[in-house]
């Protein structure tokens, strides 16, 4: 296989086993609750904590790739990803479980999509929509396979040992994944008329923060980026609180996998034949057709038709936001300015789950959190309207 395929392997393999296992903590929360008597608040939170120090590792794990390459940054956050969930295992204290979310299992999440991504963008001018997309497929599989088994070793084993075996697992196919992972040499790049500059070139991190598209991009991606972290959390509780059983509640989480593989390839096509910017602009739109049938939706019927719509939306946008940087930017400085970019959205992110579910708390249900996700989006999607051209962006 040659060296640019066996790249977008490495990072949808990457991309399976960090998301996959991070759905499967949800798994874990019962039994935690009933052994140490913690609040659902206190663990609920710790995917927040996650989601912070995803972005803000990131500010650390893209540049380095930019500079050492894909592969050793890759290699060890991937070690420390397995570490972390073999230290879980042996948590005793609240803030110990703190400290695992924050440190190894942030640095696995910090370098998933960051350095993954970005090294699909360096080896793909000519059909990086579309390999980015067959690399963030990765996500939703895992999304769809690895909480089952995962739950199966909790219910057998146990879920300190359950904890352990995935560890180990874990860090064994995170670092076969960073072996594969690689720099392009010249010559090797799949190139295409009309893409992107080639690798190295592109305005450096200095030069981008001083453009309008560099700020406009940043506001965009923290106006998105909580409904993508929100509405995963609460939909299952959303879908019981409407009297759907528990089962089919959490089929709509099935749903949103199934529908976001859809997603992801129609929009990585798509990003290959109207460009990234027009493919951001249905991917917003049809969040906030999602989002809208969401807050409205008042039988299951309706409210699984929503879920399919922000499902493809939501596989959608995680793709879109790689290749946006390399048209906008080049490939120059790519690692530094997408972490930068993604670490807008996830500090953001970080606060939507629990203000979704104070505001729950507060007033009896979701629709004010829906319909504030739906304004923020709304306004996601005029930003994006007036962003430049790319060819006119890199001048200022």
């Amino acid at each position: 296989m040659q060296a640019r395929y066996l790249v977008v392997v490495g990072a949808a393999l990457t991309q399976f086993v960090v998301i996959g296992l991070l759905f499967s903590f949800g798994l874990f929360i019962p039994v935690l609750e009933a052994e140490f008597g913690w609040s659902r608040t206190l663990l609920s939170a710790c995917s927040s904590i996650a989601f912070f120090m995803m972005g803000a590792l990131a500010l650390v794990a893209g540049p380095l790739a930019d500079r050492l390459g894909p592969g050793r940054v890759l290699a060890v956050t991937g070690a420390l990803y397995g570490l972390g969930w073999v230290l879980l295992a042996r948590i005793g204290a609240p803030w110990q479980l703190v400290v695992v979310f924050a440190l190894p299992l942030g640095a696995g999440l910090a370098s998933h999509d960051v350095v993954t991504l970005g090294s699909v963008a360096r080896w793909f001018e000519a059909r990086r929509g579309l390999m980015t997309a067959l690399a963030k497929v990765g996500t939703a599989l895992g999304q769809m396979a690895v909480p089952p088994l995962a739950a199966a070793l909790i219910l057998w084993l146990g879920w300190r040992v359950a904890a352990t075996g995935l560890g180990l697992a874990a860090g064994v196919l995170l670092l076969a994944a960073a072996s594969v992972m690689r720099r392009p040499r010249d010559g090797e790049v799949s190139r295409g008329a009309g893409q992107a500059a080639p690798a190295g070139a592109g305005l450096g991190w200095r030069e981008a923060r001083a453009t309008r598209a560099f700020w406009t991009l940043c506001a965009i991606q923290a106006l998105f980026f909580p409904a993508l972290m929100t509405v995963p959390f609460h939909l299952a509780l959303h879908g019981m609180d409407m009297g759907l059983p528990a089962p089919r509640a959490a089929l709509l989480l099935s749903v949103i996998g199934a529908a976001s593989i859809l997603g992801r390839l129609v929009v990585g096509q798509g990003i290959d034949r109207i460009g990234g910017r027009n493919a951001f602009v249905l991917c917003m739109g049809c969040l906030l057709a999602g989002l809208n049938g969401l807050t409205w939706a008042g039988a299951p019927g309706p409210l699984f038709a929503a879920v399919a719509v922000y499902g493809m939306a939501h596989g959608g946008l995680f793709v879109v936001i790689s290749p946006i940087v390399a048209e906008y930017f080049g490939m120059r400085a790519h690692g530094a300015i997408f972490a930068a970019i993604v670490f807008c959205g996830t500090s953001f992110a970080a606060f939507g789950p629990v203000l979704a579910g104070a505001a729950f708390d507060r007033l009896g249900g979701y629709f004010p959190a829906f319909l504030g996700l739906s304004l923020c989006v709304a306004l996601a999607l005029g930003l994006i309207l007036t962003l430049p051209r790319p060819d006119t962006a890199r001048a200022g």
